[in-house]
């Protein structure tokens, strides 16, 4: 990701804003807790909005590249909080674990205040997804048809 040098207001610090929360995104319950643990989250952090679920409308396109269209809805939680030293964070979570959603958005705020350490207590979620993305890749090679056309012997 970044080192704590790259401001938030930069395009490098949004991305790694952005990788942090996919991560968070990606984590289950436990490794939220984990995180938050090793970060020594404040225990005052206040809530902005309270965690609420939602509904949003899904769009597609058929090809990538037809016309957009609406595929369906999707269950969406979200939260928004804030540290005592003032950084606000947001996070949107699918499904309905409110719970998830608040711990996602003080990964946020943290990563504000503190990216370096968040990216490391973050790590071991970058690895296990890393590791089940490296199985399903081996799983789906595993199953890799080759085709190729015979050429016969009629001239």
């Amino acid at each position: 990701m970044t080192s704590s040098t790259t401001s938030a207001a930069t395009p490098q610090g949004v991305r790694a804003r952005q990788a942090a929360m996919r991560l968070c995104a990606l984590a289950r319950t436990d490794e939220l807790d984990a995180a938050l643990a090793a970060l020594d989250a404040p225990a005052d952090v206040a809530d902005l909005r309270r965690p609420e679920t939602g509904l949003v409308m899904t769009r597609g396109r058929i090809g990538g590249d037809g016309r957009p269209f609406n595929a369906g809805e999707a269950t969406v939680t979200r939260a928004a909080v804030r540290l005592p030293t003032g950084e606000a964070g947001f996070a949107y979570h699918l499904g309905r674990d409110a719970v998830r959603a608040r711990k996602a958005a003080i990964l946020d705020a943290l990563f504000q205040a503190r990216p370096d350490a968040v990216e490391v207590a973050l790590a071991p979620v970058a690895d296990r997804v890393a590791a089940e993305r490296a199985r399903e890749a081996r799983q789906v090679a595993a199953t890799k048809v080759d085709f190729f056309t015979m050429v016969r012997g009629e001239d």
